[in-house]
This record gives C-alpha cells, structure tokens and sequence, in this order.
C-alpha cells in the first residue's frame, strides 16, 4: 500500500467529503462510515518520517509527519469518526454529514502537520468547518452560539498567526518543533495562548459550554472529540515541560467539577465534564516526563471513546424526548434500559473506576506527577479525581432520578451500535491496558504496566486506593444530593465579560465615532465645502473685477455708483455662468497668460 503511505489522510475525509455531496442520503451516510474506516487503515499503512513536501512561498512543507504520537491520535480519530457516523446513521442533513467529514479531516491534518503553516491552514479549517455543526440545530440560541464560537475561534488563531510570523522570521524555519517554537520568547507565547483558547483553557473556557449543547445530536458527538485534543497534541509537540502548564490544567480540572455541579442541562454538563479531563492533559503536559507525556495521550485516547459515549447516550435521550434538563428528565430507565446501561458504562470510564480505559490512563498523569514531586498538583489532581464521581448524576438525573412520566421508545438500532462500539472499547482497553499502551509514545516505559496483572494485580494497593476514593466520593454524592438538587438556573461564567464588555465596548465605540460623524458633518458638510464652493464661485468673479475694474475707471469715466452697479452684475453673471463674448475672452486671455507665466517660472 505504497500510495496510502505518502497520502495524509486529510486529504481522503475532505475529498470525499466534497465527492459524497452528489450522493443520495443512505449512499452518503455508508459513504462518511467507509470513508472513516478507510482514514484509520490509511493511518495503519503510515511508516515513520516525513513526506509530502510541496514547496510554498519558497518553503518546503511537511504535510505528513509520521510517528507514535500523531499515529495515535490519528487512529482515536478515525475510530471515534467511525462510531458517531453509526450512530447518526438516521440524520440526513447533507451539511452536517459534509461540515463534520471536512472537520475531521482537518484535525487529522493538524495531527500529521509537520510544518507550522500546515498546521495552521488546517487548525483554522477546523474553526470553519465546526462552526457548521452548531449552525446545523437551525435555532436562534445556535446561531447565536455559532457566531460567539467563530470570533473566539479566529481570535485565537490571529494570535497563534502572529506567534507563528514571529517564528518564522527569528529561525528562518517553518519547522513544527519545540526548538523553533521556543526560539523567540513572544512567539512562544503567543502560540500558547492560541493553543490554550482552543484547549478551552481557563480563563477561556466557555466558549465550549456555550456553543457545544447547542449543537445537534450528532454535532455535539464530533465536536466533543477533535478541537480540544488536537489542541492537546500542539501542546505535546511544542510545550512538554512547560511548568505554567501545570497550575493551568488543575485550575481547569477543578472549574469542570465545580460549573458541572452548579448546570442543570445535561449537555452543558458534559460540556464543562471536557474542560474538567483536557485540564488532566495540559497538567500532564505540564510535567513532562515520558511517563507524563504516555499518560496524556492515553488519556486523550480514551477520553475521546467514553465522552463519545455519554455524548451518545444524552444524544438519544434528547432524540426521544426532546429534553436534556436534569429537571425536566428522570425514569427513563424503564423505557430506555440499553442506553441506561450504556450512559453507566461511560460514567464509570469518566470516573477512572478500575476495569475501564479511564482507570488505565488517568492513573499514568497522576503518578507522574507525584514522581516529579509536584506535591500540591498531585494533590489537585486527587481532589479533581475524586470530584469527578459527580459526573454519576449524568445517569443518575437522567434515569433513575423523580419519575417525570417520560415513556419514550428505546433509542433507534444504529444509535445502539454506535454506543455498544465506545462501550466495548471503555471496558476492552480498561481489561487490555497493553493494546494501548503498545501505539503510545515513550512505549518503553510503560512496557512493565503494559498488562492485566501488572494494573490490577501486582499494583492492587493503588486499586484499592482509587476505589476507596470513589466511593467515599460516591457516599458524599448520595449524603449531599439534597444540596444538589438542580434548579433551572443559568450559572454566570467567564463569558459574562466578553458578552458584556463587547456590549460597552460597541457602545463607545458607537458613542465615539458617531460623535466624530456629526462633528465632521457640522464642520465640513455644512461649513466648510459650502465655504469652498462660494469661493469657487466668487473668487474668479473677485478677481476679474479686480482686472477689470481700472478699465471700467479709464474708458467709461464712470462714477463710484455705476462702478458698483458692474461689479454686482458680474458677479451675478459668474454665478450664472453667463458671459459677454467679450468677458469670456478676455478671461481666457488672463488665463493663458498666467499658463505662460507659470511655464517661464518652472523654466
């Protein structure tokens, strides 16, 4: 397969993407599902290194760069696309199915990026095209969210642009390596506050809650995978060890659990629930370490699987019964009992319980960074672990909370499969950590860990440990639940400020240069052009009267008052524009003669 080894697989998903719109409904929905299996076989064939090297703008591109790291994101990717196209197997809307193949083929261009113009074409291809899965919903609330998310988005990425020219031009090289990244100190952090925006880092989080639930069913699946953890892969590329990382990601994993704890919509939960994990990445990015690093990957690679899954699970709720408040919702598991069981299944993943691929990746950040001895983010991401057994009020409120009398159908076959595929792997990998350990980067140290024994056998006291920290998690849960009962209310977060100040800051501007509008108006509009122009009227009256006015003296012997009597009519025939033969001559007599004198001075 020596053709698909020099082919990105961007390429495939965007093509076909454009291919697939000619098509009928059901062709185009095995169309997206084919082309999703095909991206991650394509990835398969991928040896190690770089090609694809069109020249640009007299540099050489590197449009594949090949190797553990972008391989394993390329291959949750793929599998994560495969699933939520199953499982959206019913939705016939040809933008989304379109938005979302361009999407994905964007992030997996990101991820073989080898060079920082590459990375940046795709990075913002994945802003427009997401944008899409938002608008699809076709509510005001969405539009709304979708014209909040773009301008975050394009922010960002005029920041991450500036921080990439900056680079560029102190090495010369558009290389996508930490040596080139870290070579001009204000480039450096330029691009990490682009990256961090789209990391939904805080203090620039919400556009994610903001925009996410606002999505479709199948546009909350796709878009709760790609843009935070592409971000997650730049920070591995270009930031490992980057220590201002560290309180970064545990501010984020404790801001999760605290907006998770205050929302009453369950999408918004999950959405806050992406911002609480991603904080666990950029922590452990923080760090450093090969083992820190493995774990991030790892857990991005299984965030994407069991988020997918409640995503999934919330998605077919919201399919049956329209609604997706914890207040509106409850008794569902009578009527809905295989995707109750499905919603368990990725609220245990979430929660790191031992037997799910949560367990066998969380684990990795923490104890890297309680091998590095950074003792008070340990002890934040312990707190955040055990915080993060809330996310059992996801199944809880939904199915098992006050029975609102809520009797829909079981969620549709397709969507079934698609959640049975991301339940499979939580529970697969959590049994087989090796299967994933094997594909990640720093591979050697995770070689002891790499199976059942090793995790759950020889290390049963660090098992028992997190079991005990989740179910004293748990028994708070059901103690406290009286206290967290959800109400319909709307938590205040950090996009009061930009919603807010963007209203006082049109407001002045609005004030300030309609002020200026009116002043020029005043002074130029009606003072100072009329002023012109009866100068331009006047002045060759003035002066030809000023020509004439000795003659009139000499050959007419006229009196003062006869004088006067020319002048005014002159002016008069000025303004009308109405001359004697004899004035129009003469005027084009003054006027050549000043033609010549003008020509005799510039000579």
């Amino acid at each position: 397969m020596e053709l698909l080894n020099n082919i990105p697989p961007a390429f495939l998903l965007i093509i076909g993407a454009i291919a697939l719109l000619a098509l009928p409904a059901n062709a185009r929905k095995v169309g997206a599902i084919a082309l999703a299996a095909l991206g991650f076989f394509a990835i398969t064939q991928l040896s190690e290194g770089t090609r694809g090297n069109p020249e640009f703008l007299g540099h050489t591109l590197e449009m594949l760069r090949v190797d553990s790291t972008s391989k394993a994101f390329g291959y949750i990717f793929t599998i994560s696309a495969f699933g939520a196209f199953i499982f959206s197997w019913s939705e016939r809307c040809r933008l989304q199915n379109t938005a979302a193949l361009v999407y994905i083929g964007s992030a997996l261009g990101v991820v073989f990026a080898g060079d920082m113009i590459t990375w940046y074409l795709f990075w913002e291809m994945m802003a427009v095209s997401s944008t899409f899965l938002v608008l699809a919903r076709n509510t005001e609330a969405s539009r709304l969210a979708a014209q909040r998310y773009i301008l975050v988005h394009l922010a960002g990425g005029l920041v991450l642009l500036a921080g990439i020219l900056m680079a560029v031009n102190s090495t010369g090289s558009i290389a996508f390596t930490l040596e080139n990244i870290h070579q001009n100190s204000t480039a450096k952090w330029l691009i990490l506050i682009g990256i961090l925006i789209n990391a939904a880092a805080v203090p620039f989080s919400s556009w994610l809650p903001d925009a996410y639930p606002e999505s479709t069913v199948f546009g909350g699946i796709v878009l709760s995978a790609y843009t935070t953890k592409t971000a997650v892969y730049t920070l591995v590329r270009g930031f490992p060890g980057e220590e201002i990382l560290i309180p970064i990601g545990c501010v984020m994993t404790l801001y999760g659990i605290v907006y998770a704890l205050l929302e009453n919509d369950m999408r918004r939960i999950l959405a806050y629930s992406i911002v609480n994990q991603i904080g666990f990445m950029v922590c452990g990015v923080g760090v450093g370490t090969p083992l820190a690093i493995a774990g991030v990957v790892a857990h991005a690679f299984c965030h994407i699987i069991y988020k997918a899954l409640l995503w999934m699970s919330i998605g077919a709720v919201l399919h049956r019964t329209g609604k997706s408040k914890c207040t509106e919702l409850g008794g569902l598991y009578k009527s809905m009992p295989i995707t109750t069981m499905m919603t368990i299944i990725g609220a245990l993943s979430i929660s790191a319980v031992p037997l799910t691929c949560g367990f066998i990746s969380k684990t990795l950040i923490t104890a890297a960074t309680e091998q590095q001895h950074h003792l008070w983010a340990w002890f934040a991401l312990e707190v955040a672990s055990a915080g993060v057994f809330v996310y059992a009020c996801i199944p809880f409120y939904t199915f098992f909370n006050v029975d609102r009398g809520l009797r829909p159908k079981e969620a549709p076959r397709a969507m079934i499969t698609g959640m049975a595929l991301m339940a499979f792997l939580c529970i697969y990998l959590g049994l087989n950590p090796g299967h994933l350990y094997g594909i990640l980067p720093h591979g050697e140290v995770l070689a002891e860990k790499a199976s059942f024994y090793y995790t759950y056998i020889k290390s049963f006291d660090k098992v028992v440990t997190v079991l005990q920290m989740l179910l004293f998690s748990a028994l708070m849960f059901f103690i406290l639940l009286p206290l967290l009962k959800r109400t319909s209310t709307i938590s205040i977060d950090f996009d009061w400020f930009y919603r807010k100040g963007a209203k006082l800051f049109y407001d002045a501007m609005d004030k300030t240069f309609n002020s200026l509008n009116k002043a020029a108006e005043r002074l130029v509009i009606k003072t100072l052009l009329p002023a012109i122009a009866q100068f331009v009227i006047v002045a060759p009256a003035t002066l030809t009267v000023m020509l004439l006015r000795p003659v009139w003296r000499e050959s007419l012997d006229a009196d003062e008052k006869s004088l006067k009597k020319r002048e005014k009519e002159l002016i008069a025939r000025f303004s009308s524009g109405t001359f004697p033969v004899a004035y129009s001559a003469i005027f084009v007599l003054i006027f050549i003669g000043l033609l010549v004198l003008l020509g005799r001075a510039a000579g």
